[in-house]
């Protein structure tokens, strides 16, 4: 457990994973058989990922409850995240005197060729988002790297005038050419290493995966296009 630190500040990084935290080992977690050989290690278990997006699902509800909120899922890695983080919002607005009236919208953006970012940025879901012009944006990603996704998204955002914008990201990378500012709500801050599950992927494959865990090299060979 050494080099994971709680950063208590917003904003700040949220759980900090240190660049030699080695990981869990694959024997102590359940996982599909049709992965074995394709990952390294667990870096984040499925329970620690619903505890701090529960906690994540606290901060939000005590800055902007009572704010009707625009949700920007950011598709594909980020849908899960979102799911639970929503589903989360939407228990504590029951059982609160605060509430957040949240609508859900989709965009989808790619960058990646491989376990490598491109300059292309596509955004392949609805481009026209009018709709959000005066209104409050969570914009909800899975996994912030360079930060070039997430700066091209948020410029096209700004375009359609919304009020206000916060970021919600469930990993942010340690990066030397990380060009964004860090999200509002970060769930944790890991080295720099290519990691899936949890819907994040690797040419569409290991979204089945619950936990969030490092590929190894032959799981990038295999599943390589």
């Amino acid at each position: 457990m050494a080099d994971v630190v709680l950063q208590t500040e917003r904003g700040s990084g949220g759980i900090v994973i240190g660049d030699d935290w080695p990981g869990y080992s694959l024997e102590l977690f359940s996982y599909p058989a049709h992965y074995a050989g394709d990952l390294q290690c667990v870096v984040v278990p499925h329970g620690v990922i619903m505890d701090r997006t529960e906690r994540l699902a606290h901060d939000i509800m005590d800055d902007l409850g009572d704010h009707d909120i625009a949700v920007l899922c950011v598709l594909k890695g980020g849908y899960q995240f979102c799911a639970d983080l929503v589903d989360k919002i939407k228990t504590l607005s029951c059982s609160s005197d605060r509430t957040i009236p949240m609508r859900v919208h989709f965009i989808r953006l790619k960058s990646y060729l491989n376990d490598q970012s491109t300059e292309d940025l596509h955004i392949l879901g609805e481009e026209d988002l009018s709709f959000l012009a005066g209104k409050n944006v969570l914009i909800v990603e899975g996994i912030i790297g360079t930060g070039k996704t997430l700066k091209a998204l948020l410029k096209h955002v700004k375009a359609f005038q919304p009020k206000m914008i916060k970021v919600a990201g469930l990993l942010v990378k340690r990066m030397p050419h990380n060009t964004a500012s860090v999200p509002d709500y970060v769930g944790f801050e890991i080295p720099d290493r290519f990691v899936v599950g949890y819907a994040l992927d690797y040419n569409e494959y290991f979204r089945d995966l619950n936990h969030i865990c490092v590929i190894s090299d032959s799981g990038k060979m295999k599943y390589k296009i």
